[in-house]
């Protein structure tokens, strides 16, 4: 009883700072969070008056690429989720910043420590304070166990945490934009690559009849029917033309070779077949302005640094007022290991501490504006953010939306040069014009098939862009919880 009473003065001071910290850690320094304005618009206005066609769903799907209906891209697409790097990279860093909600939320609990020791000592007979007869040398056995605990009295810890959150979903929306990037940046490719092997076969098909021209005015030459100056000219078309077709190689390897860093393959072992597409732009469910702020994982990726920039703030604030600590330290201490969980062998002693600093010349004023000055600044980039996806959004829309009606255009125009071409051909078989007429009507003839297949190319191009700016189907809700 006698040593109960003489604990309870230590300890009761320790209880009421206990129960004092428990209130008070409901306390929290600094702004709450409040997710600011953005521009916005009540429409598209690149949608009115074009509709092509009705979606067949109300929203992207998340594997919005399938909309194509190319087997090899799907192909493609799902090797991106298991062997590219840059993903990979984007996956770890998430995982790091997960990590860091726990290292921030161990802070809001005790630390216990234990260990153990053994000593041997002997102390000197020469010391100034030795007493004859009293043992020298001895054995010291200890079993410590320490606790210290800063309580959570101005919300620093709690805002470290819902920072660490914050941060976390942000690398979580960044995982996801990388993600959209690469799948977005290979549908590219996989079209620019499709659009060459498009200009290739009508680049082989004109050298084909280009060497059938040739073929056709030696002959003519030969019976004297055309000049030397026809066959000449007749040569200049079909090497120039036969030229242009080796060069497509050119720009198509290097986009094969593209795919194959982004599907994770070395480009020296991989290989697409030429093959021409007659897809066409899939009908996309376009949607509200206002949504697109749920939908695109660098808009989240902006907000969610927000967020954490506004914690900021509150951690900052903190540093204004005082430190509390509890220590406490036990365990048991005896010169025999067979006496150590006796009562005698047992030690204690508990603490508490407060600190706070009185001058610092301005400097945690300055962290405080600081830390307002980078949330301003997430802000703006932001509200940056919000207006760049609306542009590539408009951008895309319009760009569909032109390419539609000029590819209608261009038909036409691929149409009328195949029959200048055929009445020129014909008119210079029964010697009524002259060859330059020919070359000038195969010119405009190829020239008009290769603009068809290059809006061929920026439709489809457009399209993905359009589906990235979209978000890719992704939305706000599946940001992990914390």
């Amino acid at each position: 009883m006698r040593h109960a009473a003489r604990c309870a003065p230590i300890l009761s001071p320790l209880l009421a700072l206990l129960l004092a910290s428990v209130v008070l850690t409901g306390c929290m320094i600094g702004p709450n969070y409040k997710r600011p304005s953005a521009p916005t618009a009540p429409a598209f206005k690149s949608v009115a008056g074009w509709q092509p066609a009705q979606p067949e769903d109300s929203q992207i799907r998340s594997d919005w690429w399938k909309a194509y209906h190319d087997s090899d891209l799907d192909a493609y697409e799902a090797q991106i989720e298991v062997s590219n790097q840059n993903l990979k990279l984007a996956v770890t860093e998430f995982t790091q910043a997960r990590a860091t909600i726990q290292i921030n939320r161990a802070n809001l609990f005790p630390f216990i420590g234990a260990g153990i020791g053994a000593t041997r000592q002997r102390g000197s007979y020469n010391r100034a304070i030795y007493f004859s007869g009293i043992k020298n040398e001895y054995n010291d056995f200890n079993l410590p166990l320490d606790v210290s605990w800063e309580p959570d009295f101005w919300g620093r810890v709690r805002r470290s945490v819902t920072q660490a959150k914050a941060n976390a979903q942000a690398s979580a929306a960044d995982v996801q934009n990388v993600r959209l990037s690469l799948q977005a940046e290979l549908a590219t490719d996989y079209f620019q690559l499709r659009g060459l092997d498009a200009q290739q076969q009508i680049l082989d098909q004109t050298v084909t009849a280009f060497q059938k021209s040739m073929q056709l005015t030696q002959n003519r030459y030969a019976g004297g029917l055309n000049s030397q100056l026809d066959v000449a000219q007749a040569r200049t078309l079909l090497e120039t033309t036969q030229a242009e077709d080796q060069d497509i190689g050119v720009a198509r390897a290097q986009y094969e070779h593209a795919i194959a860093v982004l599907v994770g393959q070395p480009a020296s072992s991989f290989t697409i077949a030429p093959r021409v597409l007659a897809t066409v732009p899939p009908p996309i469910p376009v949607g509200l302005p206002s949504q697109l702020l749920e939908r695109r994982p660098d808009i989240a990726s902006a907000e969610r640094a927000m967020a954490a920039a506004n914690e900021q703030i509150g951690i900052a604030r903190t540093a204004y007022y005082p430190t509390f600590a509890l220590t406490g330290l036990g365990g048991f201490d005896s010169g025999h290991p067979g006496n150590w969980f006796t009562g005698p062998s047992s030690f204690w002693s508990a603490g508490l501490s407060a600190s706070d600093t009185l001058v610092d010349w301005g400097q945690r004023h300055a962290v405080d504006v600081q830390a307002q000055a980078a949330y301003d600044g997430t802000v703006a980039a932001y509200r940056q953010t919000v207006l760049t996806a609306y542009q590539e959004v408009e951008d895309n829309l319009a760009a569909l939306r032109i390419l539609h009606d000029e590819t209608a255009t261009q038909r036409e125009a691929v149409v009328a040069a195949q029959k200048q071409q055929e009445i020129a051909t014909s008119r210079y078989k029964g010697g009524i014009d002259n060859y330059l007429n020919v070359i000038t009507a195969q010119s405009i003839e190829l020239s008009n098939e290769q603009t068809a297949v290059q809006i061929w190319t920026r439709q489809m191009t457009a399209s993905v862009l359009l589906m990235k700016a979209l978000g890719g189907g992704w939305d706000a809700k599946q940001l992990p919880k914390f």
